[in-house]
């Protein structure tokens, strides 16, 4: 099935296991939280217990260096689009404040990027990946 939008996270190639698990939950609940519409319905089971929805579409991860993210993120902004981002110095905070400190704390140009999440019309994210390959 081809969907109008599409759902990317895109990160650094040199986390650990446990970084890129870490990095890709937090963009995508920061994607679905900025767009509820990419939520499913929630799930039964046959015997009728409910579960979550999930997002509805697939997600596409690429994976990229530090250069070609801030090209990325470079490019969302151009596009007006608002990307989820994971940074560097978030591995070291405790909580959700300390993270939103920690991006303050760098201009645009000079973030640190480990991941980018991104949703927006299929056409336009494809633009914003282009040259980048899936994550392996």
């Amino acid at each position: 099935m081809i969907y109008e939008t599409k759902t990317v996270l895109v990160l650094r190639r040199d986390l650990v296991a446990w970084q890129v698990a870490n990095v890709a939950a937090f963009l995508a609940g920061g994607l679905a939280g900025n767009h509820p519409h990419i939520m499913g319905e929630p799930y039964r089971d046959g015997d009728g217990r409910a579960y979550a929805s999930l997002i509805r579409e697939p997600v596409f991860v690429y994976g990229a260096t530090l250069e070609e993210l801030r090209r990325t993120h470079q490019r969302v902004l151009s596009r007006e689009l608002v990307p989820a981002i994971y940074i560097e110095p978030m591995f070291i905070t405790a909580n959700d404040a300390d993270n939103r400190a920690a991006v303050a704390a760098a201009p645009a140009d000079a973030l640190d990027f480990v991941g980018i999440g991104v949703h927006g019309p299929r056409k336009t994210i494809d633009k914003i990946v282009n040259g980048l390959k899936f994550l392996s």
